[in-house]
């Protein structure tokens, strides 16, 4: 399947087209509908082709039960869109996409997608930047799509240990991105340790918490357990570099103690940065224009 615009939109002659935000549907290569919408760079209006279709993008991957119009989507697309191009997508199962949520698993389909799109726009850089459930996509997304083939290498072994060879192969390269963000990331599966994961994890494995899911948060969640179960967060950290990885967590988040960054810091080594933020919740929602402008900055400069 191919994960190019199902629009009108379809390869980097865009900038000849217009230069305004696009909305438009991807296709992930196992097949699922994903909406998505790019925007120019707002810095330097003027220059359209050239600001708006050149250089980097940022590619934004929201947390569990948000979606491409969440209001904290937007205020995050919209500060970073000052340093950058930026694409934002519903993962399956959320907003407008097709598809069930695997709460992370199936995801990196999606956002390799959404990286696959903006390179057809043009895009020589591509960043990601993952807030929770997408913080843990955004690092297996860097481990194993890694802009080289991986067939034959220790990555292809851990991505065929995975079930996901077919995923980040040599002819996938073109889905990689060039630096990482991961912000109020877990660093391991199936972590129970705080009263809003208990309730997650109630969510997701129960029919009454799916139907909650569904009509409360309108999120559809796949029933079907995780096999094989994918790469952990912490052991894609230390398969990002040599592309850069920026870990930001607050010391106020109630989902994940600190014990998880630090995790993640420690298996990325000397290739990651760690921003501990004084006061900061969980995720998106806790993200403010301070911190969203300094990610901004980290990642028009790598």
């Amino acid at each position: 399947m191919s994960s190019v615009s199902e629009g009108r939109f379809r390869s980097s002659s865009v900038p000849l087209i217009t230069p305004g935000p696009l909305r438009t549907a991807l296709r992930t290569d196992d097949g699922v509908r994903i909406e998505a919408v790019y925007e120019p760079c707002t810095a330097g209006a003027g220059a359209v082709a050239e600001t708006s279709f050149d250089g980097t993008a940022i590619v934004i991957a929201h947390g569990f039960t948000g979606s491409v119009d969440r209001p904290a989507v937007r205020r995050a697309a919209g500060v970073l869109g000052r340093r950058a191009a930026v694409v934002t997508f519903s993962f399956r199962g959320h907003g407008g996409s097709g598809g069930r949520s695997t709460v992370g698993d199936r995801e990196m389909l999606d956002l390799a997608a959404a990286v696959k799109w903006a390179r057809a726009l043009g895009h020589r850089r591509v960043v990601t930047v993952g807030f929770s459930m997408g913080g843990s996509v955004v690092l297996r997304h860097g481990a194993l799509y890694t802009g080289r083939s991986t067939a034959g290498t220790e990555d292809g072994g851990v991505a065929e240990r995975e079930g996901r060879i077919e995923a980040c192969a040599g002819a996938h390269v073109e889905g990689h991105a060039d630096a990482v963000v991961a912000v109020s990331a877990p660093a391991r599966w199936y972590y129970r340790g705080t009263a809003p994961m208990r309730r997650l994890h109630w969510m997701v494995t129960r029919p009454a918490g799916r139907l909650v899911g569904r009509y409360g948060f309108g999120t559809r969640i796949d029933r079907d357990d995780w096999d094989p179960v994918p790469l952990s967060p912490v052991g894609a950290a230390g398969l990002i570099a040599p592309a850069p990885l920026l870990i930001v967590h607050g010391d106020r988040d109630p989902y994940f103690p600190l014990d998880h960054p630090r995790m993640l810091a420690e298996a990325a080594g000397d290739g990651a940065e760690l921003w501990l933020e004084r006061g900061m919740g969980h995720a998106e929602n806790a993200a403010d224009e301070s911190l969203l402008t300094r990610i901004g900055d980290w990642a028009a400069a790598r």
